[in-house]
């Protein structure tokens, strides 16, 4: 196994061990609420934006993480696990498979899955506002208005929105690239910003070129998904192979071709790999990951 495997299966088993302990279905008023939660946290997800925001921390810290740390990946991945709960329902991408298992909504159902995932958002504001011995409630509260902007209405659910009202409809380039830089491009960024936060004295000027890095690699991140859409197999994505094809949605692929789209996407890769190296061999692991994402089969 590769030193970032090795990495990767470290940072993944922590945050599942949180998850794992946050959701119980233990004095629940209604099991089946914490168990469509559980369904759609703990079915073998990546978990790359958790290990962004360690690898980010990690970075700025020189150090391993600490509780604020751990807050911070929880709550990443549970906004995460939470949009694509939301994203699969009928309304929205109406996906039956998701992680090679059954989406939420048809292994419980609808209004368990709608209400899992406002359980999931509301969780990760809740987990990473409880106060921290030690930590400053003002660096907690930046942190919290981080999460908040990158998932709403001017971030992720404003990228979502602007998906759904565009099936069908033609897109320019700089179109698709907003839109992703707002569906998907927000929530990695911010996994980014966090973890620099959580280093608790990143500087201003660290955190602006790692913003821009977390944009990049948003943006590289979406291509390849969009490429997996059309050249991966249901079996490896764990989702359905050519659904975005089959609902006629925007993607770099179909505007670009797919050697323009993967021009692009090595463009991406390199611009941010350029500004990792400027941090030296502290950034050796975060380039790893870089690599891995616009690389992966899934």
């Amino acid at each position: 196994m590769s030193d970032l495997a090795q990495l990767l299966q470290q940072y993944r088993q922590r945050v599942e061990q949180q998850l794992d302990r946050l959701v119980t279905t233990e004095q629940a008023l209604e099991p089946r609420l914490q168990q469509t939660m559980r369904h759609g946290l703990l079915n073998g997800g990546k978990r790359l934006r958790p290990a962004l925001v360690y690898l980010s921390h990690k970075l700025c810290s020189g150090e391993g993480p600490h509780i604020l740390t751990d807050r911070a990946a929880v709550a990443i991945e549970c906004v995460h696990s939470y949009s694509l709960v939301h994203d699969d329902l009928p309304a929205m991408d109406d996906d039956d498979l998701r992680r090679g298992q059954p989406t939420c909504h048809i292994a419980f159902d609808e209004a368990s899955a709608i209400l899992a995932g406002d359980a999931l958002q509301c969780l990760a504001f809740e987990h990473l506002s409880e106060p921290c011995e030690g930590v400053s409630a003002a660096l907690q509260l930046r942190m919290l208005n981080v999460l908040a902007r990158a998932s709403g209405e001017r971030g992720m659910v404003a990228g979502q929105a602007f998906d759904l009202s565009h099936v069908d409809k033609p897109l320019a380039l700089e179109q698709l690239q907003a839109m992703h830089a707002h569906k998907t491009g927000a929530l990695i960024t911010a996994a980014v910003e966090l973890g620099a936060l959580s280093a608790c004295a990143p500087g201003e000027d660290k955190l602006e070129l790692l913003r821009r890095y977390g944009d990049l690699i948003g943006l590289a991140f979406q291509i390849q998904d969009d490429l997996l859409d059309i050249e991966g197999d249901t079996a490896t994505l764990g989702k359905p192979q050519g659904s975005d094809l089959a609902q006629n949605k925007p993607t770099y692929p179909a505007l670009l071709g797919l050697e323009g789209a993967r021009e692009r996407l090595h463009q991406l890769h390199e611009e941010a790999v350029t500004i990792l190296r400027g941090f030296g061999p502290d950034a050796n692991d975060l380039i790893a990951l870089t690599d891995y994402i616009v690389n992966r089969d899934h």
